[in-house]
């Protein structure tokens, strides 16, 4: 995805008479295009109105939060944004659509940040997180921060108009610049070694 760190995942789908199947997700998968074990302690599902923007959300590191997001109804525009101090790709950020057409599904290493816009209603994320929720430990960074410049849609999946629309926690979180002079942020040097499960060897 040109961030370090981040996957984008677009699974084979078998189709016939009945509808559709597919290995929505697989360790050895994983393993083999990252290198990285997920040993997964928290399953989360939202479901979100048109417009809703969801995030940046990041954990301290260590231990960090890793996610394998995906949407199993409707569509969002998934973000992936480096908050890394220290990393080459630091205020950057990555987007991809993630719908219950292509089924795609993203990999979030620990240390960055995500972010999401729905962009029909009703719209289900499931996220596969490597730690449970630590309400401590967890961080925020406004969406629609002008430091990040998102390009957040401004249609829907029809292409009508959309309306954004924050959480109280999210429209109070600070900007990129804020949240690291406060010391928010995690560091590239702590992601590189956060704990994780070794790669299978077979």
């Amino acid at each position: 995805m040109g961030i370090e760190g981040a996957w984008c995942f677009r699974p084979r789908q078998h189709t016939d008479e009945r509808g559709v199947f597919l290995e929505q997700f697989t360790t050895a998968a994983l393993e083999r295009a990252t290198g990285h074990r997920m040993d997964v302690a928290q399953v989360n599902t939202s479901v979100s109105a048109a417009g809703v923007v969801r995030g940046v959300h990041f954990a301290d590191v260590p231990p960090g939060q890793a996610k394998y997001v995906t949407c199993t109804a409707g569509a969002v525009l998934d973000v992936v944004v480096d908050v890394r101090v220290g990393s080459p790709t630091f205020g950057e950020w990555r987007a991809v659509l993630l719908d219950d057409v292509d089924r795609a599904a993203v990999y979030i290493a620990e240390g960055l940040g995500h972010a999401f816009c729905a962009l029909e209603e009703g719209s289900t994320v499931v996220y596969l997180c490597s730690t449970g929720y630590a309400p401590g430990r967890e961080h925020g960074i406004h969406p629609l921060d002008p430091e990040l410049a998102i390009a957040w849609p401004g249609t829907d999946r029809r292409g009508r108009p959309l309306t954004h629309l924050l959480s109280a926690k999210d429209a109070a979180a600070p900007g990129l610049a804020r949240a690291r002079d406060e010391g928010l942020l995690p560091r590239a040097a702590a992601c590189a070694t956060a704990p994780r499960q070794p790669a299978a060897r077979g």
